[in-house]
């Protein structure tokens, strides 16, 4: 989540991508006293008919859709996008999904026992400078009002509720995610050192007079002084800072595989500051640190939007050509449901969609869109009668485990009024970074249902012994392209520039990779900047 105790960092925000099908296993999991059915569910977006846009064997057109504005992808950034049509008059456009449903990785899943995420969870509270989605959240009731000093008021029952995060740490958990009781004095004098940098990153300003670091990333300065930073990795830069606390090291790993899939051995070091300097703390007036959730993540804010594409919108249709052809853009999509092709010819088209479907949709992408690496996440959501273990601090809505492979695990039902529950419900989150995310990937669809549920329960173990015979339901969810992972020399790259350029002032586009960072706001952004260029020629917000 974040890096509690007096330290506004952000935590994990979720992911884009291709994942595996739907798979069901029941199989008999035996226990000393009792034997029990673990249901395991192991699915992912779709990725089958994604499948098609390599092979392109799609049958001939057979009707036509004109339509003024088309956009491709029904994710935060094409929904955002819709928003601003709407705010801005235009009613005529259409939206065309792949998957049955809206909103990408702000998705979620729902059991009898509660809601979960399938992807990001949560939002932290904005930095006051972001007036656009300020607006957002005071228009959807998730601000209430401002105080006196023009400070936004936010709804408590939407604020993370105490006790918000803990930290298992040499065998006991304590509060927080920074681990304290057990540690050395350097140690100590390590992280007191560490965020002492990160607070001078955050409120450092270029000769522009802008933050170096600042959320969406398109507000941050464009002086030079920062951006070396993106030429070496985030390890690099601690070892030439003589950061060697392993504790420290740990904690900064977990935070960077968090927020980009990629730990600190291939994270661009300008990527690792953002996540710790680009939040201001500034929205209220305690600065304090807290978050924005609920049970099921970042759906709640799709649903949100959503209700701007009431009526336009073609789910279970999958975009595979598009092209300028004279003064229009003629899009062609299988209909997935009644398995023919149809044409969508318009006048602009917004493609909120990821680099790596762009570029089996348009030509000449390859050459640049091989230069965007996405790290494979998994997400599983257990259903268990008890959570038994070292309780020496409460469950907490953020439960992560010093050392683990995983990121820890969110309990779902914490925002609940319900003081009791028949069930608890947690989804334990894991990227899997590594120096050549293609290779992993190619590995992590290969793997069978017993693989991961052997992964799950071994990670978990080492807080919670009897987590496998307490556990009654697992619901795996797989994305291979989870989201974009910032390497060093990407986020100022030429390859992110070219893949944003607008084509022929027909084609644009609008997707939180072309930002090179992986979080709602950005996303947000690019469909609010991608309809004001579209219509006004500028991306300001507005």
């Amino acid at each position: 989540m974040k890096n509690g105790e007096n330290y506004n960092y952000s935590r994990r925000n979720l992911i884009k991508g291709i994942g595996a099908s739907l798979l069901l296993m029941p199989f008999l999991q035996f226990c000393s006293d009792k034997v029990i059915t673990l249901l395991i569910r192991l699915s992912g977006t779709n990725h089958v008919l994604g499948h098609k846009l390599r092979v392109k064997n799609f049958p001939e057109t057979s009707s036509q859709i004109h339509i003024p504005y088309l956009i491709v992808g029904g994710g935060i950034s094409g929904l955002s996008a819709a928003r601003q049509f709407s705010r801005k008059g235009i009613s005529n456009f259409l939206i065309v999904e792949l998957e049955n449903h809206l909103g990408g990785n702000s998705s979620n899943g729902e059991n009898k026992y509660s809601k979960y995420p399938l992807g990001a969870h949560y939002l932290p509270l904005p930095n006051f400078q972001d007036k656009e989605l300020l607006q957002f959240l005071q228009e959807e009731k998730i601000i209430l009002g401002y105080d006196s000093n023009r400070l936004p008021l936010f709804d408590e029952l939407q604020l993370t509720f105490a006790p918000e995060e803990r930290l298992f740490y040499k065998n006991n958990w304590q509060e927080g995610l920074i681990p304290k009781t057990g540690n050395s004095i350097n140690d100590d004098n390590e992280f007191q050192r560490f965020f002492s940098e990160m607070e001078s990153f955050r409120e450092a300003k270029g000769s522009d007079g802008k933050f170096l670091f600042m959320i969406p990333l398109s507000l941050s300065s464009t002086d030079e002084k920062s951006r070396k930073l993106d030429q070496i990795t985030m390890k690099k830069w601690l070892d030439a800072h003589n950061f060697t606390s392993e504790p420290l090291l740990e904690y900064v790993d977990y935070c960077c595989r968090d927020d980009f899939g990629l730990g600190i051995e291939y994270l661009s070091a300008w990527a690792g500051m953002y996540y710790f300097a680009a939040r201001k703390q500034d929205a209220t007036s305690d600065k304090k640190d807290n978050v924005l959730t609920w049970p099921e993540g970042n759906a709640r804010l799709a649903s949100h939007l959503k209700k701007y594409t009431e009526g336009k919108v073609l789910k279970n249709h999958l975009v595979y050509d598009v092209k300028i052809s004279g003064d229009k853009v003629i899009a062609k999509a299988f209909d997935d449901t009644n398995q023919k092709a149809i044409e969508i010819i318009a006048d602009k088209v917004i493609m909120a969609t990821p680099q790596f479907i762009n570029q089996y949709v348009l030509e000449n992408r390859k050459a640049f869109t091989k230069e965007f690496h996405y790290a494979p996440w998994l997400l599983a959501t257990l259903v268990v009668s008890d959570l038994s273990g070292n309780f020496s601090f409460p469950l907490c809505w953020d439960n992560v485990i010093h050392g683990s492979k995983g990121l820890g695990y969110i309990y779902d039902q914490h925002q609940s009024l319900k003081q009791v529950q028949e069930k608890k419900v947690i989804t334990y989150y894991r990227s899997f970074s590594s120096s050549d995310l293609r290779k992993t990937r190619k590995d992590f669809y290969q793997q069978k249902e017993e693989y991961w549920k052997r992964l799950i329960f071994d990670d978990l173990k080492i807080a919670h012994s009897d987590i496998e015979a307490d556990t009654e339901e697992i619901s795996i969810h797989l994305l291979g392209h989870g989201m974009i992972s910032a390497v060093p020399g990407f986020i100022f790259g030429q390859a992110k520039r070219k893949a944003a350029e607008p084509i022929g002032n027909k084609i644009f586009f609008a997707h939180s990779d072309l930002s090179g960072v992986s979080v709602f706001e950005e996303a947000f952004h690019q469909g609010i900047n991608t309809v004001n260029r579209i219509l006004n020629g500028t991306t300001l917000d507005s």
